[in-house]
């Protein structure tokens, strides 16, 4: 299929009045021809190409094993941060999340910092600030794979810069004279040589936008569940808090137990 592609494209490509005897040159040159040669063929431009496929296989496979839910919320975190909170335990509950990777964690950390150091704020002022680590954390998320989109924009782009390149040194050929016989053969070659780069970047745009479009769907699933672990929590720490919203008790920070082991976020 991919010499019949190549052998039809180069025939459109050549002038009527060519020989039957050189459209069989043509033949056999073009099924000879391997995918090695096709990329050899598509001159500098390629190598861009090339390096920005290796980035996009590198980012696709470093999002399938970070855009996971261990990494925004556990139940094992979820379980000991409302058992500590129910104990008032907020210092012990914020050398907890620093030993955690959950991004919901982070949240957690924040708020729990804003309270322990302004034990009088009233409730909305503790609902601001989770809402605000809940957003950059959210942001990071959405900031990782916008890589994925930059790179099929970018592909694209690659690839017709090599086309228009390979266009010009054709129709170099054509302004220096003497395209008769084999420099028809040149010239066409010089074409379909050229189109190699602008179809490199669309595979390339295509895979990486293909891959963007379902990372963003998971993105949105774990900020969702982001979002109801961080009301969860600020609806338990709310419900510690006293009525007057005074200064809020703090129990002496106790070192971990054995069940909340260092690192585990799975």
């Amino acid at each position: 299929m991919k010499n019949f592609f190549l052998l039809v494209l180069a025939l459109a490509l050549i002038p009527s009045s060519i020989s039957a005897q050189e459209i069989t040159e043509i033949a056999d040159a073009v099924k000879d021809i391997t995918i090695v040669d096709i990329l050899k063929k598509g001159g500098y431009v390629m190598g861009a190409l090339v390096i920005l496929s290796i980035f996009t296989l590198i980012l696709v496979l470093l999002y399938f094993l970070t855009l996971r839910r261990s990494t925004i919320v556990t139940n094992k975190f979820m379980n000991a941060s409302e058992a500590m909170i129910r104990k008032r335990d907020y210092l012990g509950l914020i050398a907890y999340c620093h030993r955690r990777g959950e991004a919901v964690s982070r949240v957690t950390q924040k708020t729990l910092d804003f309270l322990t150091k302004n034990p009088s704020a009233s409730q909305p002022e503790i609902r601001e600030v989770a809402e605000s680590e809940g957003n950059r954390q959210a942001g990071i998320l959405t900031q990782r794979i916008s890589y994925l989109a930059d790179i099929g924009g970018i592909a694209p782009m690659v690839g017709l810069l090599g086309t228009v390149i390979g266009m010009i040194k054709s129709f170099m050929e054509i302004a220096n004279g003497n395209i008769e016989g084999a420099k028809q053969l040149e010239l066409a070659q010089g074409v379909w040589e050229a189109l190699i780069t602008t179809a490199a970047g669309l595979v390339i745009s295509i895979i990486a936008m293909t891959f963007y479009s379902y990372f963003r769907g998971r993105v949105q699933r774990h900020t969702a569940e982001l979002e109801a672990a961080s009301t969860h929590i600020l609806a338990l720490v709310g419900s510690q808090l006293p009525q007057n919203h005074g200064t809020v008790s703090m129990a002496t920070s106790q070192p971990l137990q054995d069940d909340y082991p260092m690192g585990d976020a799975r």
